[in-house]
């Protein structure tokens, strides 16, 4: 069989992401070859595939989800913001070019319609479904008519549509007759129903409001999906900490030591990556926060200047706030900092930027003795290596090219006293070097916090995916599901007025 569906959603983090993941855990559970798909992202939440290929990080978290190697055919178009305007377009991994927003969707975004949907039956050819994950909403109007990531790759494909919406936001019910009503007929006609996520209480209280859903559409609900505390994946955007709240609200892992860690996070513009710090959150003991203010620095014993879009952007933020005067003092007092990537970048001397925010030479806070030229193509590569005693492996996503002049090497970056600097992203995911390094931490901070023995990062993920596996099989009806996916959208389906403008 060749069989598909598009999970859409009402809005944009109405939770299409975790419950295409959830679908492609529970079939692949049932000996299903499943692949995810989404054919255009926007995010600055990126992965390295191993072929060297940039795609989104949810998309290769919903490969790991289905058990197969993430690659770029699985997200052919990614958007990378760079202002409110404009974005960095990546086609098939690699970067072909910055668009303004109405330069994308004025035409180009048309023109990439056939290579989504090439990728798409690439993926089909060679599994025996594939789950399509929208972007936004489906009813976005105005955006119809060039779109190639919801109802236009639903239609080329012939596949069947399921939209989710975030009932603990309200408004649902509006919001499934809305999106649906809004729609052609000819979209319509692919809409087979609609699946309830993040439901609190008694779901016999939600079932009068289903089924007048369903006289009111003519279309079913496919699940009532329950709010699942401390469940977080790797997102397209934004600052939640994916496994920060499983840690927070598990009572089952206190400090080993006497002591918690603190980590702080500079909440940089166009923050790239921040799931680097996903696997510090997952310690025992170790509590992390994003910050915006210098006096939040103060009780840290860890701060991490992430990765960004726009290091000289970032530059400037962390000077305005104060930040940057913060890092210096931390740094003339022997006190942990580590720079990842643009936070890296931030940390050195000086750097030459023509490409990315083409200010030129920008003097940078002159903690660590690196120099760093902007260079039109981007590195993207999977690097190994060891540090600390340890093996480590990551991911490289930069235009950055850095000259490093002196400390002792740390990951391709370098080490001066307790400012740690490296390109490499994920570095932290190797479970003995992140032990290593909190040990560090721990030390030049003089905190008699002690790394857990046995957590793994790797089978935390693996029993967060588990768990959105079990919320589709316990919580939605997957004979119905298995029925889209194998025969596709019902027939009978009926038109809901008044149709798209």
């Amino acid at each position: 069989m060749s069989g598909g569906l598009l999970v859409a959603g009402t809005t944009s983090d109405a939770g299409k992401s975790v419950v295409t993941a959830g679908i492609c855990r529970w079939l692949v559970r049932q000996g299903v070859k499943v692949a995810p798909f989404k054919g255009q992202n926007m995010s600055l939440n990126s992965f390295v595939t191993r072929e060297g290929a940039e795609i989104g990080r949810a998309q290769a978290m919903q490969a790991q989800a289905a058990r197969v190697e993430p690659t770029a055919l699985m997200n052919p178009v990614l958007l990378k913001p760079g202002s409110d305007r404009s974005s960095q377009v990546v086609l098939m991994g690699r970067p072909v070019g910055e668009l303004s927003a109405r330069g994308y969707h004025g035409g180009r975004q048309q023109a990439l319609l056939g290579t989504v949907v090439e990728c798409l039956q690439e993926l089909r050819a060679t599994h025996d479904v594939v789950i399509c994950e929208g972007a936004g909403s489906p009813a976005e109007i105005n955006l119809r008519r060039n779109d190639i990531v919801n109802m236009g790759i639903a239609r080329a494909a012939g596949f069947p549509v399921v939209v989710v919406g975030d009932i603990d936001r309200g408004g649902v019910f509006a919001q499934f007759f809305g999106t649906t009503a809004l729609l052609a007929p000819e979209d319509q006609a692919l809409v087979a129903g609609y699946l309830v996520n993040k439901f609190r209480g008694d779901v016999t209280l939600l079932e009068p409001g289903l089924d007048m859903l369903h006289g009111l559409t003519g279309r079913r609900t496919f699940g009532v999906l329950p709010y699942a505390h401390g469940l977080g994946i790797d997102e397209e955007d934004g600052l939640r900490v994916s496994l920060r709240g499983a840690v927070r609200e598990s009572v089952v892992a206190p400090p080993v030591g006497e002591d918690v860690l603190r980590v702080a996070v500079c909440a940089v513009p166009l923050m790239s990556n921040f799931t680097d710090v996903d696997a510090l959150a997952a310690e025992p003991g170790v509590v992390v926060r994003f910050v915006d203010r210098p006096e939040e620095l103060a009780d840290a014993d860890l701060v991490v200047v992430p990765g960004t879009r726009g290091t000289v952007r970032a530059l400037a933020w962390l000077r305005e706030r104060g930040l940057a005067d913060a890092l210096v003092r931390r740094a003339a007092e022997g006190r942990p900092v580590l720079g990842v990537c643009g936070g890296f970048q931030a940390l050195g001397e000086h750097i030459e930027d023509d490409v990315e925010s083409r200010a030129g030479a920008v003097e940078a806070l002159g903690l660590l003795p690196v120099r760093v030229r902007f260079a039109p193509e981007k590195t993207l590569a999977r690097p190994v290596g060891e540090a600390l005693g340890e093996p480590v492996e990551g991911y490289e996503i930069h235009h950055g090219v850095a000259d490093v002049r002196g400390g002792e090497p740390f990951l391709d970056g370098c080490r001066v006293g307790s400012v740690w600097g490296t390109h490499w992203h994920g570095s932290l995911e190797s479970d003995g070097f992140r032990r290593a390094f909190l040990r560090e931490v721990a030390a030049a901070a003089g905190r008699r916090f002690v790394p857990a023995p046995d957590t793994s990062f790797g089978a935390l993920r693996e029993e967060q995916l588990d768990r959105l596996g079990d919320l589709i099989e316990e919580h939605a009806d997957t004979e119905a599901l298995w029925k889209l996916i194998e025969n596709g959208p019902p027939g009978d389906l009926p038109f809901v007025p008044p149709g798209a403008p």
